[in-house]
């Protein structure tokens, strides 16, 4: 060992400097080790960041730096590192830091909103942030670009992408009760609700758009009706109230029902986004089609307080039609307002009736001048419109076609558009017109002079009857007790057994009853002149019970 120690001469210069070498080392091992190992661990911490996002909303409620989190299907996937105001001071913005595993969130379309316990029209949402704090739900969207700004919801939204389903659009003229998250019910189930409505570009309706999870939406087929289930359905018919409704929801937050009418076989699966008419009620959206509308023009005389837009058309008492507007005019001719009706009337709706008229006058309902032409020979034929009551209670009035063929004769315009069908007073006037003429005719009876004539005759029918009790009737039964007397003479001359005798005891009965007669009347006119002239009244007491004979 020695021996290998001090073989060879050593160079004093070069052993000092191999020491040194190793001592540099050792030194600064330790460090460009942690360097090393802080330079990966950055490098793998900006490889597993994911992207920053900026999302507006209208305000921070719910929103905290650094610890809000933002949550997909109940996951975290980022949190909020910033809140702060915009440079217009009119809503807020929340940088958001994503998990790189969330990076389809930046996808233009995806959605973002504060979860925080809500009411709404699809239930209680929300509860479980009461203990944990609000946070920021997401939605991944489908579409391709990608963004970094977001505005974000105000609402959660009612469903989210890729959810199974269809989504179908309604066109209603107005909104009524309806609201995102009101349920869609088929055969009284909740199936869907509705997820958005806007208007119309002209601003004349409004389009309402609906979601059915599957697999419910196979029901909804190419001749599917649609109709609001809101609130409460109500008829008063023959058979008494019928009330209808969904469900104890559509009466508070209103709904949408719907089916396929039972005459629709064969029927298919309508395609997604297929747009579909919302009708009022049930009996509306399951009648027979409808067909083609004809607008007719109605002109009325007479105040029509009581009729409304949408009141029916009825001919014959079949339903046929509704007033689609009631407008008042001026005629400078004659200084008055009369009223314009304008009414719209479905022939196809009288249904057989309709079919055979076609056949027997063979008709195109599709040739307007030919259809103008048979109107004009039913008004000719005396085909008038009447304003009738429907209501006693509330006043309502509809509108009734039916022939008179004694109604006086028109000029029928063939040139007129819409054609103008000319019309009657109605019943509640007709009848006023007789009332009125009735007390008009009372009015001129000279009631004053009768009533004076009615007391001097009574005057003098009294004066008569006193005259009659002093002096005529004593002498009558004077004279009737003279006869009496002698036909009792003559009876006790007789034989008890002779017809002669038996006559005679007759003819004196006859005679006491038309005296105790005679005195029943005179007491009776006594107490009633005025029998003589109304008669003696049904109910009046028999004569014999008021005034008895005199002996």
């Amino acid at each position: 060992m020695k021996s290998q120690a001090t073989d060879g001469p050593q160079d004093p210069g070069q052993a000092s400097i191999k020491t040194r070498r190793f001592s540099v080392s050792l030194v600064w091992i330790v460090p460009l080790v942690a360097v090393l190992v802080g330079i990966s661990l950055v490098i793998h911490s900006v490889m597993q960041e994911g992207p920053t996002i900026t999302v507006t909303f209208k305000t921070g409620s719910g929103l905290t730096a650094n610890k809000t989190e933002v949550k997909y299907r109940n996951v975290v996937i980022g949190h909020v590192s910033e809140v702060k105001l915009s440079n217009d001071q009119k809503s807020v913005s929340a940088t958001i830091k994503l998990d790189k595993q969330a990076e389809n969130f930046t996808r233009e379309d995806s959605q973002f909103w504060v979860v925080r316990p809500r009411i709404g029209a699809g239930g209680v949402s929300g509860i479980d942030t009461l203990l944990s704090g609000d946070y920021i739900g997401a939605d991944i969207g489908v579409a391709n670009a990608r963004s970094k700004h977001f505005i974000g919801l105000e609402n959660p939204p009612p469903i989210t992408y890729g959810e199974p389903g269809k989504r179908f659009m309604l066109r209603t003229p107005d909104l009524g009760s309806l609201d995102i998250g009101s349920p869609v019910y088929y055969r009284k189930i909740p199936v869907g609700q509705v997820v958005a409505y806007a208007l119309d570009a002209d601003g004349k309706g409004v389009n309402i758009e609906i979601f059915v999870h599957s697999p419910h939406d196979v029901f909804v087929t190419q001749n599917t009706r649609f109709w609001n289930a809101s609130g409460i359905d109500v008829n008063v018919g023959a058979n008494g109230f019928a009330v209808s409704t969904e469900s104890l929801s559509s009466l508070l937050v209103g709904g949408i029902a719907f089916r396929a009418p039972e005459y629709s076989p064969d029927d298919q699966p309508a395609s997604e986004n297929k747009a579909f008419e919302l009708f009022e009620d049930q009996q509306t959206a399951l009648a027979p089609p409808f067909g083609k509308g004809q607008y007719l023009s109605l002109r009325f005389d007479q105040a029509m307080r009581g009729l409304k837009v949408d009141a029916p058309v009825e001919f014959l008492g079949i339903e046929f039609g509704r007033v689609v507007s009631v407008n008042l005019d001026f005629d400078a001719k004659k200084r008055s307002f009369p009223v314009n009706v304008g009414i719209v009337i479905y022939p196809q709706r009288l249904g057989q009736a309709h079919l055979k008229m076609l056949e027997a006058l063979k008709h195109d309902p599709n040739d307007e001048a030919a259809g103008v032409r048979l109107m004009g020979s039913f008004i000719e034929n005396g085909l008038r419109a009447q304003a009738r009551s429907g209501n006693l209670l509330t006043g309502q009035l509809y509108i009734a076609l039916d022939f008179y063929p004694d109604a006086e004769k028109v000029v029928f315009d063939p040139t007129a558009r819409p054609v103008t069908i000319p019309t009657i007073p109605g019943s509640l006037e007709q009848l006023q017109e007789k009332l009125e003429n009735m007390v008009n005719k009372i009015n001129q009876l000279p009631i004053d002079r009768i009533a004076g004539n009615l007391d001097s005759n009574l005057v003098e029918l009294r004066k008569g009857l006193v005259q009659f009790n002093a002096r005529t009737l004593p002498g009558v039964q004077t004279t009737l007790g003279d006869v009496s007397k002698a036909l009792q003479s003559a009876s006790s001359t007789l034989a008890e057994d002779s017809p002669q005798r038996e006559q005679l005891t007759q003819t004196l009965d006859e005679l006491g009853r038309m005296s105790r007669s005679l005195r029943e009347l005179s007491d009776y006119l006594g107490r009633h002149p005025e029998s003589l002239i109304r008669g003696r009244p049904d109910n009046a007491a028999p004569m014999d019970m008021k005034a008895p004979p005199r002996n």
